[in-house]
């Protein structure tokens, strides 16, 4: 409970400290959003496990807290830290052709949220996950007017419609800022759908919750329609979680589990009825945070899922082709020797299945390089 206190506290102290700084971008808009931007922290800090989020890290995000379309790359616990990219071809370049794994997550829609989120589900599989920032902008406002907070599945297409309005104020032109017109789809929605329909990137899991699973659908969806070639080869190898709404999803993908909390009303009103949940987890509400009761456990009960699916079948197909070949058998003893101990067999499998993901090492360049990478922008 101290760790969420104190990160939340940290994150909106370092909002304070760069607010000068993005007023002078934008500024009756990032004025007039700041107040909602800080309620929406604080709503995140309810239903995520923000605590998982290091300080170090929710300084470095707290300037794109509410930067809509975003990336972060969010390892697993004490492995790494976050990286925070603008584009698309950012993301690639440090390191995201190796990540399996896509997460959006729900409620107020900040970085904190979404990072909280990804690194249970990189907890899960033991490898980093990409996840794109909902962002929350003037069309964000308008919308829970007409109560988009508490009824996002029904006025799922109210945000893109309105999102112009963010572009006139001047919002920050990240993520897919370029691609398709905002009137028919919200920026977190392109910026998904251009990271799944690029063929430099290979997902494997996608995993949302709350109205991150509309965002997922409707990404899927638009690619259906642009791509079908590139839908089918997603398809063979896609696993799709949604945790806390039940949204459909298009028909290729056919390896679906949906997620419910036994007492998730508030998810229960904004799923489709004719879906029925997969699993449901024994009292366990909407919100995630390991803090307080109540909660649905994301990363212990993504383990149990990708334990018994057909990808646990795949790693361990792909670990006996392996250890047929000698000069295998020899790196997976020298591998084998450099661990600390065995972990459960079906959980193992599972991870070594992303073990492709291990993230790596950003390379240093000479002091004046073009390729230096730069430091995010405030938002």
């Amino acid at each position: 409970m101290f760790q969420t206190a104190f990160t939340l506290s940290l994150i909106q102290f370092a909002r304070i400290l760069s607010l000068p700084e993005r007023l002078q971008r934008s500024p009756l808009r990032n004025l007039a959003l700041e107040g909602l931007r800080q309620r929406n922290v604080a709503l995140d800090a309810l239903f995520y496990d923000i605590k998982v989020i290091t300080p170090e890290e929710a300084f470095y995000i707290s300037d794109s807290l509410a930067a809509q379309g975003a990336i972060m790359i969010v390892p697993p616990s004490d492995v790494a830290p976050i990286i925070l990219c603008e584009t698309v071809d950012e993301f690639v370049l440090r390191g995201g052709d190796k990540v399996r794994a896509l997460a959006v997550a729900g409620i107020g829609g900040s970085a904190l949220g979404a990072a909280a989120f990804a690194r249970n589900v990189a907890d899960a599989i033991q490898g980093p996950v990409a996840v794109v920032v909902s962002g929350y902008g003037i069309a964000d406002v308008i919308t829970e007017a007409f109560g988009g907070l508490f009824f996002f599945g029904h006025l799922r297409g109210l945000r893109p419609m309105l999102e112009t309005l963010d572009d006139l104020a001047g919002r920050p032109k990240v993520g897919a800022y370029g691609d398709g017109a905002a009137a028919r789809t919200s920026l977190d929605t392109r910026t998904v759908q251009a990271l799944l329909a690029d063929p430099r990137l290979s997902f494997r899991l996608l995993v949302g919750h709350s109205k991150g699973n509309l965002v997922l659908s409707a990404a899927l969806h638009d690619l259906c329609k642009e791509d079908e070639i590139r839908v089918a080869d997603l398809a063979e190898t896609m696993k799709i979680v949604t945790i806390g709404a039940r949204i459909a999803m298009p028909p290729a993908f056919t390896d679906v589990v949906d997620v419910m909390g036994e007492w998730d009303w508030f998810g229960e009103i904004n799923s489709r009825p004719f879906i029925d949940a997969d699993r449901h987890i024994p009292h366990a509400w909407h919100h995630t945070n390991t803090d307080f009761g109540g909660h649905l456990p994301v990363t212990s009960t993504l383990q149990e899922i990708l334990a018994t699916s057909p990808m646990a079948a795949d790693a361990r197909a792909e670990e006996s082709s392996a250890e047929a070949s000698p000069l295998a058998n020899e790196t997976i003893v020298a591998l084998s020797s450099a661990r600390p101990g065995p972990r459960p067999a079906t959980i193992e499998k599972v991870k070594k299945a992303f073990s492709a993901s291990t993230l790596p090492s950003t390379p240093h360049s000479e002091p004046g390089s073009s390729e230096d990478l730069q430091p995010p922008k405030p938002h």
